[in-house]
């Protein structure tokens, strides 16, 4: 039987990284069996690239380059993990992927949503996720739990207009894809949110 792909979206400080243990620990009791990746990286020659992407020292990396670098990550992601973790049937969950591209260099980038597309199906093989939870926390109310911007990540730093843009391209690909893409309202606490996801998951039929 073939597997279930689901990505979580959102913009930093979200909550991602708790939502993430906190359905993997659900997933471990219920013996699910789920493999757990982030974008970029998930494989040693995508963890390169993200190290390139991320590095303060790039500053003066070009819109276009940063998509087509993480588009480059994607593609090796989906052919050697991704697609043999479906075809052996299992759950797949991937912290950030498609719609990220669009959020950030489609929309924050201006490089626009056909260009990140074309992109996007090239890198995915024809590989598209099941389900997009998307937890939805506007910027400022974000890096405000966060505390900040983390000083050691290029993207994290490019400032609040940047980050709005992010939220905005987000908002798009939601309404663009209302079957796919989910919002989670991400203002509660953080067992609140996982309660949500879960029940989103059930009536999906995915656990």
């Amino acid at each position: 039987m073939e597997g279930k792909l689901i990505t979580f979206e959102g913009g930093e400080g979200v909550g991602k990284t708790t939502q993430l243990r906190l359905l993997r620990e659900f997933l471990k009791e219920k013996d699910i069996d789920a493999v757990f990746l982030r974008e970029p990286g998930g494989n040693a020659i995508s963890e390169k690239i993200r190290k390139v992407i991320l590095d303060v020292d790039n500053y003066d990396m070009t819109g276009m380059c940063e998509a087509m670098l993480y588009s480059a990550a994607r593609a090796q992601l989906v052919e050697k993990v991704i697609k043999p973790a479906l075809q052996d049937g299992k759950l797949v969950v991937c912290d950030r992927f498609i719609d990220s591209t669009y959020a950030y260099q489609g929309v924050a980038r201006g490089i626009g949503a056909d260009n990140i597309d074309a992109l996007n199906k090239l890198a995915c093989g024809g590989i598209a996720p099941d389900l997009t939870v998307f937890l939805d926390l506007d910027p400022q109310s974000a890096f405000k739990r966060k505390g900040g911007a983390d000083k050691d990540d290029r993207l994290e730093q490019e400032g609040e207009n940047f980050h709005k843009k992010v939220y905005l391209g987000y908002l798009q690909a939601a309404e663009k894809y209302p079957n796919r893409i989910v919002k989670i309202d991400s203002s509660g606490n953080a067992q609140e949110i996982h309660g949500k996801i879960i029940d989103l998951l059930k009536s999906r039929g995915i656990v």
